[in-house]
């Protein structure tokens, strides 16, 4: 006798929520490395992506912050549902809910600009829009470096320990560029420090998420 397995509704909304999830860092740094090669004024070496925000085409940086942060919040509802129970299987999506409300609020309230960008901005100035912005990054960045660790204690849990070193590895990484960059000497070797960090934790983040659709 052959039973076939049927895919119940909540199965196939898990799905489609963590293919939203799985989909937001690829289109996030699809979106913000395009603009960086393109727009005038912009250097890696000097600017972080938020400050994409800024200038006549700052609209499409804000557009990206609010569809990925809607995208991994879909994401993180999506692994709620379908990690089995255990440790991590509450924060870890938590934390990466809190990532994705991050984002929208760094739509919100824009980055300053300075620095040379857009193209005829003096120094930087620190407005209050940019202060909650600046904490609307780091309350999302940290969430992110946590959810690296809280999962990676999980893999360990079930055995599966290149997950679990490919999880904390990455927090490792991401936290120590991120503290730099925090310190505020954004010199140019912390600022590629940084965008050669931040695109990995993205990666992991997408890895993860698709590790649970399958």
């Amino acid at each position: 006798m052959t039973i076939t397995a049927t895919r119940t509704p909540v199965a196939l909304s898990a799905r489609a929520l963590l293919a939203c999830g799985a989909a937001s860092g690829p289109l996030y740094f699809l979106t913000t490395l395009t603009q960086a090669a393109v727009r005038d004024g912009f250097d890696v070496t000097q600017h972080p992506a938020s400050m994409l925000s800024n200038g006549d085409a700052g609209w499409l940086q804000v557009t990206n912050f609010l569809v990925t942060g809607v995208l991994m919040i879909a994401g993180a509802i999506g692994l709620s549902r379908t990690l089995e129970p255990g440790r991590g299987s509450t924060w870890g999506p938590r934390l990466l809910g809190v990532f994705g409300v991050s984002l929208l609020f760094a739509a919100v309230f824009k980055a300053d600009p300075g620095n040379g960008f857009p193209v005829g901005t003096g120094q930087a100035t620190l407005s209050t829009a940019g202060v909650l912005h600046m904490a609307a990054g780091s309350v999302g960045f940290l969430s992110l470096i946590v959810a690296t660790f809280v999962f990676a204690s999980r893999f360990t849990r079930e055995g599966h320990r290149g997950w679990a070193v490919y999880s904390r590895a990455t927090g490792i990484a991401f936290f120590a560029s991120f503290a730099a960059i925090s310190s505020g000497n954004a010199n140019a070797v912390v600022m590629l420090a940084f965008w050669a960090t931040v695109t990995p934790a993205w990666g992991w983040l997408t890895a993860v998420i698709l590790r649970s659709a399958r």
